[in-house]
């Protein structure tokens, strides 16, 4: 677990001095401004090996921006997982994505739907957190002049390589300490550097996806826990 948590400080790290161009032009690191609620997220539920890793891409305005875990929905992380800290603000806050911690109102609807699938298969947090862990690849948020939200691949090649490298190898590293039986990407972006990573370290895990909980998906706005159960389920691992 402390090594864990070592590697999490180690990638706050790196990405702390990274400048970003337009489009971009605010950037939370959520990292060193929720730290207080990550580091309790790690203590409580990294612990040991892990059979499944979920990972998802970065995090989303009202989930881990405002509680430091990932997809991190206010009721989920405070009602299921015990979790509620005080949250800092980010360096530059944008006046349109505010950060109020365990007091936002909004909900992360990705968020809602992943935590919700999992607390209905899993009667406590504890019991899900056996064997299983989420993590996002990258802690940033990135924001265009408008407040709107850009996502990795928005981003010039150039400035998101050294994201990329930081955030591979902290992937690599969490691999490497959990020794999951299953890796499985939340969506496609997600699985892709699980496989990078997989690669890199020698890891003989099984590398798979879900479909992303997004409302931004039409195929989400479908039922998507029943098309996520039945994916896991198809995969074996669940």
């Amino acid at each position: 677990m402390n090594e864990l948590i070592a590697s999490t400080q180690r990638l706050a790290d790196d990405l702390r001095e990274l400048e970003f161009s337009p489009p971009v032009a605010c950037v939370y690191r959520t990292l060193d401004y929720t730290w207080a609620a990550h580091e309790e997220y790690l203590k409580r539920y990294g612990k040991g090996k892990k059979r499944v890793v979920f990972l998802g891409m970065n995090p989303g305005p009202f989930g881990m921006a405002q509680t430091g875990v990932p997809f991190g929905e206010v009721a989920a992380v405070r009602d299921w997982m015990g979790i509620e800290a005080t949250i800092d603000k980010p360096a530059s806050e944008h006046p349109k994505r505010p950060i109020e911690g365990f007091q936002c109102t909004r909900s992360e609807v990705s968020g809602r739907r992943l935590w919700g699938l999992f607390s209905e298969r899993f009667e406590t947090a504890g019991d899900f957190f056996k064997d299983h862990f989420v993590l996002n690849y990258c802690p940033l948020v990135w924001m265009s002049a408008s407040g709107a939200n850009l996502t990795p691949d928005k981003l010039p090649a150039s400035e998101l390589a050294a994201v990329e490298a930081a955030c591979l190898k902290h992937l690599q590293e969490v691999i490497v300490l959990l020794k999951p039986v299953w890796l499985i990407g939340v969506g496609a972006f997600a699985e892709e550097r699980l496989r990078r990573a997989a690669e890199a370290c020698g890891s003989k895990a099984v590398v798979g996806r879900i479909l992303h909980p997004s409302p931004a998906s039409p195929a989400a706005n479908r039922g998507w826990a029943a098309a996520a159960g039945k994916q896991l389920k198809e995969l074996d691992v669940w």
